[in-house]
């Protein structure tokens, strides 16, 4: 039987890695709306309220990899309001214009999508309420419908200079060489469960109910091989509840011939692509 991971488990911030520091933390700071949490030397951590979301650490001897290779295929923060959300939208639209990709309804949420400065993927997204997602079978009813930006905003946008409402990442969107070892990886290893699955193509998981934590998908990177040392993710952060729930899971990966690092504090290791995976004991 599957151990799964305990209902309380989250995502945390995204580390990435970076060829221009300035023009990236402008973006996330400026564009989006994150507050500089922390910087020291070549490495700087953005978020609200205290809550990290994007962490920078500045790479410059490191190059682009091609579109197909794995990696991120977005980072997902998470607005409490859609007013925050609108702002944030809005920001992003003034000093950015040109990084707007998209905008989709999923039915369980409402989400707008970027690309930074150096191609990494961004989704905006406001949640509905839990209690008006369908579920059928264990399996939770999304949908990829049209979402007018502009009436977005205009139904939403309160005050387009307030920028502190709380948002954290909400869910972390991978690319992965294939869906069967990734299910194999995530969910029958490291304990998440399927929410969500489209073939060969997609695959949801979460902890406790929510609509997704992680998303992997192949559209552009079937057959991917391991990633090598490039710029785009850096390192993906899974918290944990307790000290006992860490354990186990090393326990647990180490059982199944991964190798892990853990120091105490943090459990690191690496998923069948080389994305690097940080696991810390929620605050």
């Amino acid at each position: 039987m599957t151990e799964i991971l305990d209902a309380r488990t989250d995502v945390g911030a995204v580390t990435l890695k970076v060829g221009d520091l300035d023009a990236m933390t402008d973006y996330y700071a400026r564009g989006i709306g994150l507050g500089v949490l922390d910087q020291q030397g070549d490495r700087v951590t953005l978020g609200r309220l205290g809550v990290p979301s994007v962490v920078l650490e500045h790479t410059p001897l490191l190059k682009h990899a091609p579109s197909s290779a794995a990696g991120l295929f977005h980072t997902a923060i998470l607005f409490a309001e859609q007013s925050d959300l609108a702002s944030s939208v809005y920001s992003v639209a003034r000093h950015f214009p040109s990084s707007f990709t998209g905008s989709s309804d999923h039915l369980v949420s409402k989400a707008l999508y970027f690309d930074d400065p150096e191609g990494n993927g961004v989704e905006l997204y406001w949640d509905r309420p839990r209690e008006q997602w369908g579920w059928e079978h264990g399996r939770v009813a999304m949908a990829t419908e049209y979402l007018d930006p502009n009436g977005f905003l205009r139904e939403n946008l309160v005050d387009p200079d307030t920028l502190d409402g709380a948002a954290a990442v909400g869910h972390v969107h991978l690319k992965v060489g294939d869906i069967g070892t990734a299910h194999e990886f995530y969910v029958d290893t490291v304990g998440f469960e399927v929410t969500a699955e489209y073939g060969t193509q997609a695959l949801f998981v979460s902890a406790g109910g929510y609509h997704h934590h992680l998303a992997m998908n192949t559209w552009q990177s079937r057959g991917a091989q391991g990633r090598w040392p490039a710029l785009g993710l850096g390192e993906v952060t899974i918290e944990l509840p307790t000290d006992d729930e860490r354990g186990a899971l090393g326990a647990r990966l180490a059982s199944r011939g991964i190798a892990t690092r853990d120091d105490g504090r943090v459990l690191a290791f690496e998923d069948p692509w080389n994305n690097e995976i940080r696991v810390v004991v929620g605050s």
